[in-house]
């Protein structure tokens, strides 16, 4: 199995869990957020990582959520949604409920865009994000 390299069948990630899917997405997002912060100079550990934490918190997420959600295709969009509405059983502290549910729904269609294997609408949607954030 090569993990950095998924490309799962349409149904059997239909039968994935909606938080199993948050859960890669959460990495897969962190991921692409530090990669970022490294590209665009900054320089500390402790720069690095506090910036890294602001990105990751669900109110940013569900913030730079508004930005793609009316672009996403119609399968994108029942996607966040199922994430969106799944039913997590707490959420973060410094975030309210809704942010928590939007920020899990993009973590969920990070997830499933990335076990399906399409980096590059990964990329597309976290360019799109990222755009003014410089």
């Amino acid at each position: 199995m090569d993990y950095f390299h998924l490309s799962e069948d349409k149904q059997e990630l239909l039968n994935l869990s909606n938080l199993g899917l948050a859960y890669l997405g959460d990495a897969v997002f962190e991921v692409m957020v530090r990669s970022w912060l490294c590209l665009h100079g900054k320089l500390t550990s402790g720069s690095l990582h506090r910036a890294a934490l602001d990105y990751v918190a669900a109110p940013r997420q569900a913030a730079l959520l508004e930005k793609i959600l009316p672009i996403l295709t119609e399968e994108e969009a029942r996607i966040y949604k199922r994430g969106r509405n799944a039913n997590p059983h707490s959420h973060a502290r410094g975030a309210t409920r809704r942010e928590y549910q939007i920020a899990t729904g993009l973590e969920t269609l990070f997830g499933w865009l990335y076990i399906r294997g399409n980096t590059q609408r990964l990329n597309e949607l976290f360019d799109l994000m990222m755009e003014e954030e410089t």
